[in-house]
């Protein structure tokens, strides 16, 4: 129980900042213990965004589009910006079409190119759209809580044990290569059950909880080619590319 509480508290510290604790201890079987509740904070923090979109409908039932920016705004804010952040640093690497070694130093630093602004731009505007139009069909808070917690189910897949870390520091090489596949596997048939409640009959949450996961394999498979293994930056990346998926997915399926 200690490591899974510890990877619980290092889930929460690492993916947000809400207030978590500090782990006992931190290596490789919490790390990977972290990724695996890496939904439960997605639920957490897309239980929030939940929130905010039935406030704003219950106060001015016409505020579509308001209520869209606001909950991408909180789930952006509780995250720390630290996904849109990955997701640009890792659009600025592949976009300057370098060697490997120089697109990791790109990835390393601080600042963010063309690339990782058209990339963070780009994402929050197909969130907004999305959800704007999920709000419009009577699913908007189902669709705000589905696309977070579907996003963050990137993670153990991200993290599977086939995937290398492609540097010898940072976050990459404390998670991946820790969650097996069957693992990942279980926590989506969870994470597809648990959504796909939400909506049932409809079916838009089966799709976009699997739409995340294909994304996560395109993500990391693309990360395996160019930079030889994952980074903390690429599974920010494949979160802030899974959740405008899964919110397009759900608002088509409406």
């Amino acid at each position: 129980m200690t490591a899974w509480g510890d990877g619980l508290r290092l889930a929460f510290g690492t993916l947000s900042v809400l207030p978590a604790g500090m782990p006992s201890r931190v290596d490789r079987e919490v790390g990977g213990r972290a990724m695996i509740l890496a939904p439960v904070v997605g639920m957490v923090l897309g239980g929030v965004a939940a929130g905010v979109v039935a406030v704003v409908q219950l106060v001015q039932p016409d505020a579509d589009l308001l209520a869209a920016v606001l909950a991408v705004l909180v789930v952006a804010g509780l995250s720390g910006a630290l996904h849109l952040d990955g997701l640009a640093d890792f659009a600025d690497a592949l976009g300057s079409r370098r060697d490997r070694e120089t697109m990791l130093r790109i990835m390393k630093q601080s600042d963010i190119g063309p690339f990782g602004v058209v990339a963070i731009v780009g994402v929050l505007l197909v969130d907004v759209a999305a959800l704007t139009s999920c709000i419009q069909s009577g699913l908007g808070w189902q669709a705000a809580l589905i696309a977070t917690t579907a996003s963050r189910l990137t993670l153990p897949w991200s993290c599977r044990t086939t995937i290398p870390a492609a540097r010898p520091d940072g976050l990459g090489v404390m998670v991946a290569g820790t969650v097996r596949p069957i693992t990942a596997a279980i926590c989506t048939v969870v994470v597809l059950a648990a959504a796909q409640a939400l909506v049932w009959p409809e079916y838009g949450a089966a799709v976009a909880v699997l739409l995340a996961v294909v994304t996560s394999l395109v993500v990391t498979r693309r990360a395996h080619t160019t930079l030889g293994g994952t980074t903390g930056d690429v599974l920010g990346a494949a979160v802030e590319l899974a959740a405008p998926v899964a919110l397009v997915a759900l608002a088509l399926t409406a």
